[in-house]
């Protein structure tokens, strides 16, 4: 990876305005922050440069307006809550152009209103990227989940002004660098989640990054099914059979050793502990079954592949692990790679919505050596594409 400058570059910033690029896009239900997880991300950068004596001025998109001013999206909705996780006060200015941006005092920050309010927002478009940067002396990217959008708050902006890389942006770049950049080898990644078409990059990608591709979830079946297993009513895409099996040959080609489960948990019904539940081995799931979860030997295997290993990418449940009890291998194989991981044998790294659910219902996201809250910018990280965020950030 090539290099980027981080806070440590930075110098004096005492009296400067600085535009922080953060993620404030979190889950809200009836004016209340329902999971304020992307706000107490932010909180090492803002808190260091405010201390430092820095005008902090907070750009975020909130939903998407597509370019229009809409109440239900205003960035006004959650500063309280923001400034009650920040621990100081947080102002909010509802409008670029106001003169208020330029009274506030050196360690004040404060919150600006919705990005995606102007249309030149997602357009990347130049104009709206220099009335931006018009407010601010540097310019700080926190916001890895955003990173994988060419837009003016997230790129554009980084071309205008000296920029670089917040505390949570640095730690990101850092641990995907550990991972899939320059990683210890043997490596290890376990994709998971109900379908291949959604991953397919992935997977191409993978294969000739690491030495051990473990597939679980929906996908599984997908790849049983074209081996020419018969997987009964389990969720699968039989059209996709060819395209599996160009994955599996090209792991072989790449001495990529993929790892399918031999037993499986599989029920007639799904839904919590239905009484037709039985753990068997692949090659016996009866026509009106369906496989829900890895079975106890395959874990056990998978569990002694990552003792082998150095390094370990996950994304994607092994199971359909929001109803008990097909969360089993995943919360096993989570709780084997986070002791691995403590006793200092594996780095190991995870990313994605369900994947940072399943490892907190494991109750072991802690034990990773490093969780992304990002979707969409991770996966596209495991698809090995260039993220505009981060890339404006190299130059």
């Amino acid at each position: 990876m090539t290099s980027f400058k981080t806070l440590d570059d930075i110098g004096d910033v005492r009296g400067k305005r600085v535009l922080v690029r953060v993620d404030l896009n979190v889950p809200m239900k009836d004016d209340v922050v329902t999971d304020d997880t992307r706000l107490r991300a932010t909180v090492p950068t803002v808190a260091e440069l405010a201390d430092k004596g820095a005008i902090v001025l907070l750009l975020s998109h909130f939903g998407r307006p597509k370019g229009e001013r809409r109440a239900d999206m205003s960035l006004a909705r959650l500063t309280d809550a923001y400034a009650h996780v920040l621990g100081r006060p947080v102002l909010f200015v509802a409008d670029w152009d106001k003169a208020e941006v330029v009274e506030l005092a050196p360690g004040e920050a404060a919150v600006l209103e919705n990005t995606r309010f102007d249309p030149g927002e997602e357009k990347n478009d130049p104009a709206f990227a220099r009335r931006l940067a018009s407010l601010g002396d540097l310019y700080v990217d926190d916001a890895f989940s955003a990173a994988h959008r060419a837009h003016a708050s997230t790129e554009g902006i980084a071309h205008l002004l000296p920029a670089y890389a917040g505390r949570a942006m640095e730690a990101e770049l850092k641990a995907l660098e550990a991972a899939l950049g320059n990683p210890e080898r043997p490596v290890a990644a376990v994709v998971g989640g109900a379908k291949v078409s959604t991953k397919l990059d992935v997977l191409k990608h993978l294969v000739g990054k690491v030495d051990h591709l473990i597939i679980g979830g929906g996908m599984a079946n997908t790849f049983l099914a074209a081996r020419g297993v018969n997987v009964g009513k389990s969720l699968a895409e039989h059209d996709l059979a060819g395209t599996a099996e160009e994955i599996l040959v090209a792991a072989e080609r790449a001495s990529c050793i993929v790892h399918l489960p031999y037993d499986v948990v599989v029920a007639k019904e799904f839904a919590p502990n239905p009484p037709s539940l039985r753990t068997c081995n692949v090659h016996e799931v009866a026509a009106d079954e369906m496989i829900l979860d890895l079975g106890p030997a395959a874990v056990e295997a998978l569990a002694d592949v990552l003792k082998t290993c150095r390094t370990l990418v996950w994304n994607g449940p092994l199971g359909a692990f929001e109803t008990p009890p097909f969360d089993a291998a995943t919360v096993a194989l989570a709780r084997t790679a986070a002791a691995l991981t403590q006793e200092g044998s594996l780095v190991s790294v995870a990313g994605g919505g369900d994947t940072v659910a399943a490892l907190n219902q494991a109750g072991v996201a802690d034990d990773f050596t490093f969780v992304s809250t990002a979707g969409g910018a991770f996966l596209e990280w495991m698809e090995g594409k260039k993220l505009p965020g981060v890339e404006a950030l190299m130059q």
